[in-house]
């Protein structure tokens, strides 16, 4: 058993020192990254869930959380300084965001799940847009939220965990100039 967490340890080292060199892309102006929150089992909420009651929403699993501070030991070993951590509110974002170890993450409701919504879609990623429109061009934004919110931001899918560096317009137009994934 201890043989199989030092393995485990010596994998994650190795993929979060090749990973910094993806994160590296974050010291251009202009760029932020955006992420799924980390490994969280299952599959949407259940029935009864309530924004603010995390024993009522799918939340991060042991593999998970360590897949959260790998990144963010990952992004500080790039010598990367992230300026602010902007988080859904859903539990298994806001503790993703926490686990990042890179400052206090506030709430951004545009990066809420709208999986059981779709209707909120286009308002939510406009508003989204518009955020990243206001960011100044030298501040380096983290954003943690959901699969549903980066697909219709990028048209791209992504995996648990998973995040993008995006060149950000100053319309609020993005582009994928960089894909980290750290597995646990």
């Amino acid at each position: 058993r201890h043989m199989k967490s030092t393995l485990i340890f010596i994998c994650l080292l190795i993929a979060s020192s090749a990973a910094a060199d993806g994160f590296a892309s974050l010291n251009r102006s202009g760029t932020i990254a955006i992420m799924r929150h980390a490994i969280a089992p299952g599959f949407s909420d259940p029935a009864n869930f309530t924004l603010g009651d995390c024993s009522t929403q799918r939340n991060l699993d042991a593999a998970g959380r360590a897949q959260a501070k790998t990144i963010g030991a990952a992004i500080r070993a790039s010598g990367v300084t992230i300026d602010r951590v902007m988080t859904s509110q859903w539990c298994r974002c806001r503790e993703t965001a926490d686990l990042l170890g890179m400052g206090t993450p506030a709430p951004l409701p545009a990066l809420n799940s709208f999986f059981e919504n779709r209707s909120a879609a286009g308002r939510q990623t406009a508003d989204l847009r518009a955020f990243l429109a206001s960011l100044a061009p030298d501040e380096t934004v983290m954003l943690v939220t959901h699969q549903v919110n980066i697909t219709a931001l990028t048209g791209r899918g992504t995996a648990s965990g998973e995040v993008l560096i995006l060149e950000v317009g100053q319309n609020g137009d993005v582009k994928v100039v960089e894909e980290v994934l750290i597995q646990p």
